[in-house]
């Protein structure tokens, strides 16, 4: 996954597709999100869960721990070490959703710029990425530390020559599960090592290479390219 989403519709739109009853603390606003070119180190709406509580928060993409001051802030997590690794050990308990309309790659195609590509469920519902990360709470509210990762697999079928990495994407109902904070960590780890929607799950198609320039903005950067 490179590392550029889309979050457009309104936060309300996300959880009625996700179904938790949860009362919900709204800290992202009531709007549609109207964001198409979201790049990393941005702030993002996130869902987590607290008690009994869902909450939507923004969030910063990207997070490492106060010791490792010698790489690079990464925004994803490789799913096969991420449970176990001791670089993301502080932040594993802490299990989010990163809902999404739609995520791009870039591929070299043998032109003079890489060629992006837009990758979306065929059934138009949202996408709903495991993630993890330090997040906000009710009682502390947003904290300097504050940030998220989402975690990646090994891309699958046609998908893998688009890109070799992906989000993990959860059904609604296993969405739901991990965010519970009553479900086990051993039960999260293996949802997203192995029940993560398929390959088949997505359709993906050509794009301006407009969306290479973060300043871009517009609704015509989902569009397909001509």
């Amino acid at each position: 996954m490179c590392g550029r989403l889309s979050q457009y519709s309104g936060i309300h739109d996300f959880v009625a597709a996700l179904g938790i009853p949860n009362a919900m603390v709204n800290s992202v606003g009531e709007l549609p999100l109207e964001r198409y070119n979201v790049a990393p180190t941005t702030q993002v709406a996130l869902l987590h869960v607290q008690g009994e509580l869902l909450l939507a928060d923004p969030v910063r993409w990207g997070w490492r721990p106060h010791w490792a001051k010698d790489r690079a802030t990464p925004i994803n997590a490789r799913v096969e070490k991420v449970a176990h690794g001791p670089f993301f050990r502080a932040i594993w308990p802490h299990r989010a959703i990163t809902p999404i309309n739609n995520w791009f790659e870039w591929v070299d195609e043998g032109g003079s710029k890489k060629q992006p590509y837009l990758i979306r469920r065929r059934d138009g519902a949202p996408i709903y990425c495991a993630a993890i990360g330090q997040l906000p709470s009710t009682e502390e509210g947003p904290g300097e530390h504050d940030g998220f990762v989402i975690i990646t697999a090994d891309s699958a079928g046609g998908m893998v020559d688009i890109h070799d990495r992906r989000p993990v994407v959860l059904n609604p109902e296993l969405a739901r599960e991990w965010l519970d904070p009553a479900t086990p960590k051993e039960r999260a780890e293996q949802m997203v090592l192995h029940q993560g929607e398929p390959a088949e799950a997505f359709e993906w198609f050509k794009v301006d290479t407009a969306v290479g320039n973060v300043r871009n903005k517009g609704p015509n950067l989902i569009q397909p390219a001509p």
